[in-house]
C-alpha cells in the first residue's frame, strides 16, 4: 500500500513539473507543411532581455515527410533584419530540435519569421511552407 501511494505521489509531481515547464513557452506554431517536409509540435518564447540574450527560443520535430525522395528538410530562422539561419534535419527521419535565435544589438528579439523547407540541390529551387511571422508581444512599440 505504502508503495502504491508513493508512485501516485511520484506520477503526480511528475506530471506538475510538465505542466508547469509547457505554461513557460508564449504559444504554439502551428503545423508547418510543404510538400516532403513537416515541422510539427512546436512551441516558442520570447525571452525577457534578461535571459538568454532576450532571444527568440523555438523547439519542435522536423519532419521528412518523403522519406524515399533523397532529399534533406530544414528550418529557416530570420530575427529583425538578419540573414536566414538554416537548421537542418536528417534524410528519412524526424530530428528533435530546439534553439535561441537573438540580434545581438538588441536588449531583446522583436520580429521573427519562421518556416520549414525541402532542399531540392542545387539545380531545383527549394519548396518551403508558408513563412509564419511573430512579434514580441513585450515590445513597447506594439
Amino acid at each position: 500500500m505504502k508503495k502504491t501511494l508513493v508512485g501516485i505521489a511520484t506520477a503526480g509531481l511528475l506530471l506538475t513539473a510538465s505542466g508547469t515547464a509547457l505554461a513557460a513557452w508564449d504559444a504554439s506554431i502551428p503545423k508547418l507543411r510543404s510538400s516532403g517536409v513537416e515541422f510539427v509540435g512546436g512551441v516558442y518564447k520570447f525571452n525577457p532581455p534578461t535571459t538568454n540574450h532576450g532571444a527568440f527560443e523555438w523547439r519542435g520535430r522536423l519532419v521528412d515527410a518523403d522519406p524515399d525522395d533523397g532529399h534533406n528538410v530544414y528550418v529557416l530562422v530570420r530575427i529583425e533584419a538578419h540573414d536566414w539561419v538554416r537548421y537542418y534535419g536528417k534524410q528519412k527521419r524526424t530530428v528533435d530540435l530546439h534553439h535561441s535565435n537573438w540580434d545581438g544589438a538588441q536588449m531583446y528579439t522583436h520580429k521573427v519569421k519562421f518556416k520549414a523547407c525541402r532542399d531540392r540541390g542545387s539545380l531545383r529551387p527549394d519548396n518551403c511552407s508558408p513563412t509564419m511571422s511573430y512579434t514580441n508581444p513585450r515590445d513597447p512599440s506594439n
